[in-house]
């Protein structure tokens, strides 16, 4: 109980203070139009009136947490699941191409990481190109990938993938390699006593102690991913699509619509590494992992 305790007071605690603020800046933000309003309009309210006002626009500046969830709770389970402005639809969409990119990175990672560990030229050679590729703004390579695959003809689902690939690939690569590199000196030399062959240190020391380095390097990889497909969605046109919905929301100004699509991402990103680190566990329970 008092480590249930020790968990949800402070986040229930910075949650509150996170919204107590976001009411500060909705009316801080949304006032002047408000008052331009009430210029036009003649009308002189009191302060609670206008403070009221600022907070019920129906195209605000800053939407207020309680319109962002109505608005949330509407479209995701007051709407079908085939509507094309239900949340968990457009949020499904960007999730399928999460997933398939996510797992493209990791696979790659994965292989990058043991061609590293494994040959030293691809350790000076490779490592510095991998780094200096993430310093490219994601904006700029999305479009480049959406027309060179559309001049060849691949569409829809697989550019949103590649694109999420770039960005995951880098966490699992690096987290991979330190975790194929853990392994202490010691251990290594009593595989070499045994006789053990490159390939069964490989198996039997290399890739359990990098287990937990994986793990932790795809929940980055898994968040990163669905960045990648979201912004993949943009310069594609999507007509559905976590991404489709901040575009059209951006286009026809509604913010509140933003927002929301905003706080679908979140959850699906949060249940993503939720997802990933139950996987983690029971990976270590098989492995024969205790906890600490």
């Amino acid at each position: 109980m008092d480590s249930f305790r020790s968990k949800i007071i402070p986040a229930t605690t910075i949650l509150a203070g996170v919204v107590v603020l976001w009411y500060v800046f909705a009316v801080i933000l949304n006032a002047p139009f408000q008052r331009d309003l009430d210029q036009r309009g003649n009308e002189t309210p009191g302060t609670v009136e206008f403070i009221g006002k600022t907070l019920s626009q129906p195209k605000p500046t800053l939407p207020a947490p309680h319109q962002v969830a109505v608005n949330f709770f509407e479209n995701t389970f007051l709407r079908s699941v085939t509507s094309s402005r239900s949340l968990v639809y457009n949020a499904w969409v960007t999730l399928s191409s999460t997933l398939l990119g996510f797992a493209f990175g990791t696979g790659l990672g994965i292989v990058i990481a043991v061609g590293i560990v494994h040959v030293a030229t691809l350790d000076r050679s490779l490592m510095p190109w991998i780094i200096a590729s993430q310093t490219i703004p994601i904006l700029a390579v999305a479009p480049m990938i959406i027309v060179v695959l559309a001049a060849i003809g691949i569409t829809g689902l697989i550019p949103k993938a590649l694109i999420s690939t770039y960005l995951s690939f880098f966490p699992v690569a690096v987290g991979m390699v330190k975790g194929l590199r853990s392994p202490e000196l010691m251990h290594l030399d009593l595989m070499h006593t045994y006789n053990a062959s490159a390939s069964q240190t490989f198996w039997k020391l290399r890739v359990p102690a990098s287990v937990p380095f994986l793990f932790t390097s795809m929940k980055v990889a898994v968040a990163a991913s669905l960045v990648g497909a979201i912004v993949g969605e943009l310069p594609t046109g999507a007509v559905a699509g976590i991404g489709a919905k901040l575009l059209a929301g951006a286009y026809y100004s509604q913010t509140i619509d933003i927002w929301s699509a905003l706080v679908a991402g979140s959850i699906v990103a949060a249940l993503l590494v939720m997802a990933v680190g139950i996987a983690g566990r029971f990976v270590d329970r098989a492995m024969g992992g205790r906890r600490a």
